[in-house]
């Protein structure tokens, strides 16, 4: 991605956050989607905003988001490159008001994410991934700083991230078994997709996602932990890759912020009920 681009994406996804915060200073109503999930006024308004940033961007690139009517597979199958977006992730964080929410927009190709910006609107945090580049750079009042994931020894403190608003016991089961492998083990409960944004900035280690999540919460993320040195990958091993079949939902991940460091060997198995 080049700067003038990675330049406008960074502007949509403020404009977008600025429209978010609007919504947030006020007593806004909160609606149920079909599947039971939250929405608000505040994420179809950063879905507009959005939406035209990128048609004035990239018109011919196709956009998939949360808040749009989804294509048939059948269609966006024959996409090689498009838009995957979150206008609003961590909906529940907002409506908590405890400003852990996100705007996510994410450049996919054949299958995986290349480019990420991910903001943080009540922090005034705008985090970039360019996998072309190999840079994770961290945007804020202070100027841009780059980003690397810290290093993991088996001898170090396992800092796990966890959802602030998804858990349950096979989540604490498996904590208890890492805690069992590893000296000391802490857990910092974040929401929405900031949590791979802190790996990415060096602040934790592991975060293990037993529970549901659709393409459109990580993919801007997923390129932001990848681009600085992490990864995220399921929990059977195997690759996440977006628009390969027709559900949304994501399997279970693991995501690190030390791809070097043999996890795959180290991690103990998750507990069935996925």
């Amino acid at each position: 991605m080049d700067a003038a681009a990675t330049q406008s994406l960074i502007e949509i996804v403020r404009r977008a956050g600025d429209a978010i915060l609007e919504v947030y200073e006020t007593d806004f109503d909160v609606d149920t989607k079909d599947d039971q999930s939250p929405l608000t006024q505040a994420d179809l308004a950063a879905h507009r905003i959005i939406a035209d940033g990128l048609a004035a961007l990239a018109g011919d690139v196709p956009l998939l988001s949360e808040e749009s009517v989804p294509p048939s597979f059948d269609t966006r199958r024959q996409w090689h490159r498009y838009w995957l977006v979150d206008p609003l992730d961590g909906t529940k964080e907002f409506i908590n008001r405890n400003g852990e929410f996100t705007v996510n927009i994410a450049l996919i190709d054949d299958c995986q994410p290349v480019f990420g910006v991910v903001g943080v609107p009540a922090q005034n945090v705008v985090y970039t991934g360019d996998l072309q580049q190999g840079s994770a750079l961290r945007h804020d009042a202070e100027g841009v700083q780059d980003m690397r994931g810290r290093a993991m020894q088996d001898d170090a403190e396992l800092v796990v991230v966890a959802s602030r608003s998804h858990g349950g016991e096979r989540l604490e089961n498996y904590l208890a078994s890492l805690a069992e492998l590893y000296p000391t083990v802490s857990r910092t409960p974040v929401g929405s997709s900031l949590k791979l944004c802190i790996l990415a900035e060096g602040k934790a280690d592991l975060y293990p996602r037993l529970g549901p999540t659709s393409e459109w919460d990580i993919a801007a993320a997923h390129a932001v932990l990848k681009a600085a040195g992490g990864d995220v990958w399921a929990v059977d091993g195997s690759a996440i890759e977006y628009n390969s079949k027709e559900s949304f939902l994501n399997p279970e991940f693991f995501a690190v912020a030390d791809a070097a460091y043999p996890w795959r060997e180290r991690l103990p198995e998750v507990p069935d009920g996925g």
